[in-house]
């Protein structure tokens, strides 16, 4: 008879989904501190918001101490790590993509900051209304990518990644077209 556990445990699958992690479970383990956007998606209401407000800050902290290319590194590392503990929390929470899950929108708004800068409080704000619209309204290209990469597993971790990567594109496109027009 075999003793090991990854064996004899149930499919995580199998056993009913956590609707609302408490802090306990983000501390538990290190892809939900950072899934969880360092306790910003624990916010009761609209924690794709809070995610986005946690990522603005530390934003602007990273902004003061790092120049650009390496603000790029950060962000550039921060994906293939997003990836990773998105797919874990998510498989731990039971649930393909939790709303609790915020790295996504720290990621993708680290990168339209980091693309729209140099620009002032206004322009940082205009970035942050435009990202969140695209990112909970999700029209068009954003709910194509929302809808291609489903389920548990790294796909399904890539997918939790994906629509806030195609919301932040948008959200520079409008950028773009709003400084070539003025």
């Amino acid at each position: 008879m075999t003793t090991d556990s990854a064996v004899s445990a149930p499919d995580p699958a199998l056993r009913a989904p956590i609707l609302r992690p408490t802090a306990r479970f983000m501390l538990s383990h290190p892809a939900h501190w950072i899934a969880l956007g360092f306790g910003s998606g624990l916010s009761p209401k609209a924690p794709g918001t809070a995610g986005t407000l946690w990522a603005w800050l530390a934003y602007w902290v990273m902004h003061s101490r790092l120049d650009a290319a390496q603000i790029g590194w950060v962000i550039a590392l921060s994906l293939p790590l997003g990836w990773w503990a998105c797919t874990v929390c998510a498989r731990h929470l039971r649930v393909a993509d939790p709303g609790a899950i915020v790295w996504d929108e720290v990621v993708a708004f680290w990168l339209v900051l980091w693309l729209v800068m140099p620009t002032g409080f206004w322009g940082q704000l205009a970035a942050f209304a435009l990202f969140r619209f695209f990112d909970a309204a999700k029209p068009g290209p954003v709910a194509w990518a929302d809808r291609q990469f489903k389920g548990f597993g790294a796909r399904g971790g890539f997918g939790i990644l994906f629509d806030d990567l195609v919301a932040a594109f948008c959200t520079l496109l409008v950028f773009a077209l709003w400084r070539w027009m003025w």
